[in-house]
């Protein structure tokens, strides 16, 4: 009895060594990251994926690393480098959580820091991409408020790109407000940001004005 009481004192001991890993190296990662050491982030998260193997978390990150800080290139084989590592990345994370709203929209991400590089070369092929990626989450996760706002400024953008007033979009940013004070956030280094984003994008789009 008594070496099977010592026997589950030592993996207990053990998961809670694991864990205590992980989140130490979750929180040095998030800490890079927000030093702007995009690199050493990306690739400690990427170590951690490896370690971790079903936990979509750290590929997610390690690819919206690469996605965020593509915006902006000058250079497109520098582009295409860091979003082919992102897709790989997401690739892993879906593989591990298929049809996870949050990956998804981070695809349509990936397909914007294209189209955001060269409008008249990728944005014919991937705005219906993002359309499409865009309807499907929400189809999933209706009260997503990540989803819900990546899909509304998809919208907001393809307005102004059409000359049309983006006002009739603020009832949606608004509807992601409420969501996101609504959202439980219970699952550690879960992506729940994005409030203070929407908040920004409120107090804005009222001011806009129909070009008509």
């Amino acid at each position: 009895m008594r070496n099977l009481l010592l026997i589950a004192t030592f993996i207990f001991t053990l998961n809670i060594s694991a864990q205590t890993s992980y989140e130490k190296g979750m929180n040095q990662a998030f800490a890079l990251w927000d030093q702007q050491k995009n690199t050493e982030a990306a690739q400690l998260f990427e170590r951690i994926s490896a370690a971790e193997t079903d936990n979509w978390l750290p590929a997610y990150y390690a690819g919206l690393i690469e996605i965020v800080s593509s915006f902006g290139l000058q250079d497109e084989a520098l582009l295409n480098t860091k979003l082919t590592r992102a897709k790989t990345f997401l690739d892993k994370a879906s593989e591990i959580s298929e049809n996870n709203p949050e990956i998804m929209i981070s695809y349509a991400l990936l397909n914007t820091a294209y189209i955001a590089f060269d409008g008249a070369k990728y944005g014919m092929t991937l705005s219906g991409e993002n359309a499409a990626i865009y309807q499907k989450a929400l189809s999933i996760a209706p009260n997503n408020p990540r989803v819900l706002l990546s899909k509304t400024e998809w919208d907001m953008g393809a307005a102004k790109f059409f000359g049309k007033s983006t006002a009739p979009f603020c009832k949606d940013i608004d509807r992601a407000i409420a969501l996101f004070n609504e959202e439980e956030q219970t699952i550690p280094y879960y992506p729940y940001s994005g409030l203070e984003r929407a908040q920004a994008i409120s107090s804005n789009c009222k001011n806009e004005t129909s070009p008509n």
